[in-house]
Parts: C-alpha cells; structure tokens; sequence
C-alpha cells in the first residue's frame, strides 16, 4: 500500500516539503538496497515522485539533494514592505519591530517544531525536576527531534551535548551567557557529556584581525566559560585552531557542494575558500567520532545542540549529510535572540559597548547603561504613564528581567504592576540593576578563579568521566 502523507503537502513549509522529499529518498534507497518487493519500490517512488512535485510547486524549482531552500530567511511582519521585513542568518538578524522577530513564523519558515506544553511536562517527567526557567518562559522556543532525545534517555542510552562560542572580542556580554547557562542546566539534570566549540578559526576568516588575535580571544573566552560552572570531569572545550575532527570534515566536505553552500549560506564567487569550507567544521562536533578519546570511538551517539536560531542553518545542512555519511542526525534547541539595550531590533553587539552589558561592565557602567540606554515601553509623562500603563512587550527591561530573575511570581507582579501604570521606568530599571549587578559580581569573582592551568585542563583532548 502507497504511503499516505502525514499531513496536508500544502501546509508545509518549502524547507519541511525539502526534508520530506530528502527522508522520501533515503527511504526509496534503502528499499531498493534491501529487495523489497517491487510493489513496496513502486509505491515509494510514487510517493516520492509526489513530494518533489509538491516541493517544485512550492518553490519553482526542482529538488537538488543536498541543497536546501536559501536559508537567508526574509520573514514578513505582516505587511510588503521590504523595510517591514524580518532578516534572519548565522551572520544577521534585523527587525523593524520593536517587540522582536516573529518567532512562530520564524518556526514555519525553517521547518522547526514549537517547543509545547507537552514537551516541558515530559522533559519534567524525565528529569524529575521543574523545567529551566528558559523554558518555562519560552526563552528556548523551538527544537528539532527532541523527542528522539528524551526517547533515548528514557531508554538509557546516552547522549550528548554540544554548543559553541565565536570568539569575536575578548569581552563577552550578558547575552552570551544564555546558551551556556541553560547547557550547564541540561548537562546537570541529564548528566551527560558536554563539548564545546570555539571558532576562532572562523573569526579569522571573517573579521579583520591576526590569527594569534583570534586565538587569543578564543582563551579569554574560554574562562568566561568555565565560570558559568562547568564540571571539568565532564566538559571539553576546544579552539578549532588547536583540536579538529578532521575525518568528519572531510567526509561532510564531500558531501556538500559549491552551490550547495553558496545556496545556504549565501557565499558568493569573492569569497575566501575558507569560508566555503567552514559549515564543514561547525557540523563536524555534532558526531561523536569526531571524539574517540571520549566516546571511544563509537559513531552512533545521538547529539543535542542547544544555540540560538540563527545557527540553524549549519545544522540543517548537517542533518541532511548525516545519513548519507552514516552518522545520526543531530537534535536542536532553538533559543530567541537576547535584544540590544536599544531593544530588540538587533541581537546585542561585542562591537558596541553601549549596546550590551559586558562581563566586564563595573557595577556603576552597569546602572548608567541601564538608565541611559535601556530601552523604554513606558509612556513620555508620568501622568499618562499612570493612566495607560507601560508596554512590556518592547520595554528592555522587563526583556531582561525575562531572562536573568529566576523568581516567576516576582516577574508576573513586576510585569502587572508596569502595564497598570503602578509602577515607573525608573522604579523597573531600578529592579534591573539590583538583578543584573550582583550577577555580574558574581561572574567576574568566579572568572578571577579561573587559571591558565585551568583552561588547559578543560581543552586537553582526554577521556572524560563516562563509560562508552
């Protein structure tokens, strides 16, 4: 009997008719590599030859294996205008709108899965504890084959962790914080294996500086790390410029074509080889091969990577090379932008030292920012303020305090108290700035602890503390 398709082909996105189309042949291979009778063949095929169909309707173009829809992702807000527009990619996100990029469209334009209800309750079921307040708060918004992963666990097989670090500056801000903050939280309540990635090599090739700078960047990056807590028994870090999977590499590297990557990424005939060559080096740690002195030597360890959206893209290149070099796919977890102090525009840029609160920002530079910079959802006199109340969709900080104070109940009263019109700008930068000092107190006594000795110990390539 043909295959029936699991939902409606037209409510599908051109990158979820893309993978179906990708699993469709996989699928038509592995019948045909097995023998299957030739009724099974033909009715795969069918299928097959309908979703390509589909695809081509959809997007105007015949399915090429390998090359997915062009992942600079325009996403519209609602109206034609191009300034209106969404811009999404692993190097860009802008938004005309003060409340921040459309996440759900987003979700639908990149072919990801809503992180629901259901899969907190079951994250909480597994792990026996209240989720992250990341999740709870819809901080970490989207996923891909989670449920494989909690699949998994619940079958006691193991699993690991993998996320990175451009070391663009040798001062990381408080946004940087967020994926390595919510992986030290998974890596404790599943305790599992964690890898972490610094791209020094790609800062070289993208940005004016000496290959020593980056380097450099990549070791002082290193410690704000570690101070987030990692367990060095149970954490490797590593610069690209020091450690690669270099099989891995390779093998993606063949997989993957010139017009795939410039589809992509949207790489152009000037640019440097390098960059051309680089997604490769991103996807390779989502293998445990690329680890023998870790997982000793085993392939087929299923790995989590949680990051921020924008870096989807590298992985699902790295999804659809996966089955054909042999290796699992990798799992995702999407998390939302962390905004400017200017709001929520742009991402928070190393670049600009007004834009961001630094790990390095004293405790006065860290209420002068806030008061100065912050961006306000409150009205322009207090008489007004207190007859329509503020706006906390596009106040920074009540952003902020969305992800840095912990206490639910106290962000609930804060949020309805500034939307009656009971509480002031300045009384909710106030609360800001009594959370984010001693956060960033704290950091910075933790970094102090952090040794050269140290850093060399949790980016010595070595067995860690797990049995495979």
């Amino acid at each position: 009997m043909a295959d029936s398709p699991n939902c409606d082909l037209k409510s599908l996105s051109p990158l979820q008719l893309f993978e179906r189309v990708t699993e469709q042949g996989e699928k038509v291979r592995a019948l045909k590599a097995g023998k299957a009778p030739k009724d099974e063949i033909d009715a795969a095929v069918r299928m097959l030859l309908s979703l390509k169909l589909s695809y081509k309707t959809a997007t105007g173009q015949d399915y090429q294996a390998g090359l997915p829809p062009k992942d600079l992702v325009l996403i519209s807000n609602g109206t034609t205008k191009e300034e209106d527009e969404d811009l999404v990619d692993p190097w860009n996100v802008q938004t005309s709108n003060a409340k921040g990029v459309d996440y759900d469209k987003l979700i639908v334009r990149f072919g990801s899965s809503k992180i629901d209800t259901d899969l907190i309750n079951r994250i909480e079921r597994a792990i026996g504890q209240k989720p992250h307040h990341f999740l709870r708060r819809g901080i970490f918004f989207s996923h891909r084959d989670m449920d494989q992963v909690l699949d998994a666990y619940e079958n006691k097989k193991p699993f690991y962790l993998y996320t990175g670090r451009g070391p663009s500056s040798q001062a990381m801000h408080v946004g940087h914080l967020i994926p390595f903050m919510f992986t030290k939280w998974l890596q404790e309540v599943f305790d599992v294996p964690l890898v972490i990635q610094l791209t020094d090599d790609e800062k070289y090739l993208w940005k004016d500086m000496t290959i020593e700078k980056a380097y450099e960047y990549a070791k002082e990056n290193a410690k704000d790390i570690i101070a987030c807590g990692f367990d060095v028994n149970k954490t490797f870090i590593f610069s690209d410029l020091d450690y690669l999977g270099y099989k891995n590499i390779v093998k993606i590297q063949k997989h993957v074509t010139f017009n795939q990557v410039k589809g992509i990424f949207g790489f152009t005939d000037s640019d440097c080889i390098g960059k051309i060559s680089f997604p490769a080096i991103q996807a390779a740690p989502s293998f445990s091969s690329s680890f023998p002195q870790i997982f000793n030597g085993k392939e087929n360890i299923q790995c989590l990577i949680p990051c921020a959206i924008d870096q989807d893209p590298y992985f699902r290149m790295t999804r659809d090379v996966a089955p054909r070099i042999g290796q699992p796919k990798p799992a995702l977890l999407h998390s939302v932008f962390f905004p400017a102090l200017q709001g929520a525009q742009t991402k928070m840029s190393a670049s600009d030292p007004n834009s961001s609160i630094f790990l390095t920002d004293t405790a006065k530079q860290i209420k002068t920012k806030i008061n100065k910079h912050a961006f306000s959802g409150g009205r322009d006199t207090i008489e007004e303020h207190r007859k329509y109340g503020g706006n906390c969709d596009v106040d920074v900080s009540i952003m902020y305090l969305t992800f840095f104070l912990e206490d639910d109940d106290r962000l609930e009263q804060l949020k309805q108290a500034y939307t009656s019109g009971e509480l002031l700008t300045g009384e909710l930068k106030k609360v800001l700035i009594e959370t984010m000092q001693p956060l960033v107190a704290a950091h910075q006594e933790r970094r102090k602890q952090v040794t050269d000795e140290i850093v060399k110990q949790f980016m010595t390539p070595r067995k860690l503390a797990f049995e495979f």
